[in-house]
């Protein structure tokens, strides 16, 4: 009796359009896709994201580490924090 509940529960697989533009990793940042639009100084960008919000953005560690370049137009992925949403980590160019 159990094994029919079980089967008749099976979630929709469909996603929208919007599941496939932002994930969200193990640690719970929301991972995005954008384009670099405008350098600013100390290593901040600013982002435009594929959801057509802007957002300012700085190199991860690790980009910085290995003296990764980003110039206006790249795409790139970057984690945002879900409690503020106006700033971002870059952590891959694309």
């Amino acid at each position: 009796m159990t094994d029919n509940i079980n089967q008749e529960q099976t979630p929709d697989k469909s996603k929208s359009s919007a599941d496939s533009i932002i994930s969200q990793n193990k640690k719970g940042f929301i991972e995005v896709e954008g384009e670099v639009i405008e350098m600013l100084p100390a290593g901040s960008f600013k982002v435009l994201l594929d959801n057509d919000h802007e957002v300012l953005a700085h190199l991860s560690g690790k980009m910085r580490m290995f003296k990764i370049r980003l110039v206006m137009g790249d795409r790139v992925k970057l984690e945002m924090s879900p409690y503020d949403l106006t700033k971002g980590r870059i952590t891959r160019r694309l």
